[in-house]
């Protein structure tokens, strides 16, 4: 991996039931502490910012994948739940592939193998794993 430096900026106002927003170079959302917890809700909670990285990560590989295979994809949705109990977190992607009409079988089964080369290719996926969650892939492959 390339060196690399990532600068993110939160700044918060207002206690446990305040919020914040979270900030970088092209990122900027709101943060809050999820009412469950006694906070505001008023903004993505650490646990849904951290689903979105790897959301974002495993969807950024994949379009990778499946462009060095030349595929003729028309539509690429990635959805993510992340099942959370005390003892176990959870991150299903449920990636849908729009190939064209005149894809072949050949290229069908290909894109479907790339849904689950792109999971082991993410570094932020990856180091997840190291914390023992779990990541799982449901992937779809239609025609157009």
């Amino acid at each position: 991996m390339a060196n690399m430096k990532i600068d993110v900026n939160a700044v918060w106002d207002g206690g446990v039931t305040g919020n914040g927003t979270l900030k970088g170079e092209y990122l900027d959302t709101k943060i809050a502490i999820p009412t469950s917890l006694g906070g505001s809700g008023n903004g993505a909670n650490p646990k849904e910012v951290l689903v979105a990285s790897v959301t974002t990560c495993y969807t950024a590989k994949l379009t990778f994948v499946l462009e060095s295979r030349k595929l003729p994809v028309a539509e690429l949705t990635v959805n993510s739940e992340a099942k959370i109990s005390d003892n176990e977190f959870e991150i299903i992607h449920f990636p849908e592939i729009v190939l064209s009409a005149d894809a072949s079988d050949e290229q069908v089964q290909t894109a479907q193998r790339a849904t689950e080369e792109a999971e082991k290719g993410c570094e932020v996926g990856n180091m997840l794993k190291k914390a023992d969650v779990k990541i799982k892939v449901l992937g779809k492959v239609l025609m157009k």
